[in-house]
């Protein structure tokens, strides 16, 4: 057997559609934190990964996301990934990172967050988004209204865990991971100290 470190994101086990998709952008070449977190990630475990802006771990979490959803039926309203975010900017650019994967595998991304009418982000649900990027209080909000469940949930992702124990989040963010189930959990943040640490283990 070769003890050779892999060299690309086919050597992790990344699914061939995946990597030409990164290929076609540009990106052939794992960044540190891909290269530890990927085998475990893509394995279904759980993962806590510290990575700050820059780090590449945007796509470390994207990655397994699209690749353990792929073929899996998604219901109206009940998808089968989710990405919490702490702000609708970073809601907005990891759906930048994911939906060309998304596509590639056949799913569809939806992104939540408040500051807009919801009328949009309901028919989205409705029409069967595979993966939802979220603000916390939107996501709760579109739950209480019985208008998304994630009890189908398979992949549960927390991005910015730091920033979202910051802006008092974690309590939310408790609520909805109660609600959906327990699939496979990633929490990635630039710290993993104190209220974050503790977060993880929800």
């Amino acid at each position: 057997m070769s003890n050779e470190t892999p060299s690309g994101f086919a050597d992790l086990g990344v699914p061939a559609a995946l990597v030409a998709s990164l290929a076609a952008r540009g990106i052939d070449a794992p960044f540190p934190i891909q290269t530890k977190t990927l085998p475990d990630t893509l394995a279904g475990r759980d993962v806590l990964g510290r990575g700050k802006t820059g780090s590449g771990k945007t796509l470390a979490f994207a990655l397994p996301l699209v690749a353990r959803l792929h073929g899996v039926r998604t219901a109206p309203n009940r998808p089968t990934g989710l990405v919490l975010a702490p702000t609708r900017e970073l809601a907005t650019q990891i759906t930048a990172t994911v939906e060309p994967l998304a596509k590639a595998s056949g799913l569809t991304v939806t992104t939540i967050f408040g500051g807009v009418a919801q009328s949009r982000q309901a028919s989205a649900l409705r029409a069967g988004a595979d993966i939802v990027v979220a603000c916390p209080g939107r996501l709760e909000d579109l739950m209480r209204q019985k208008l998304i469940s994630l009890d189908a949930v398979r992949v549960t992702v927390i991005d910015e865990a730091d920033h979202m124990a910051d802006l008092g989040f974690l309590t939310p963010v408790q609520t909805l991971l109660d609600a959906s189930g327990d699939g496979q959990r990633l929490l990635f943040s630039a710290t993993l100290d104190g209220a974050v640490a503790t977060g993880g283990s929800m």
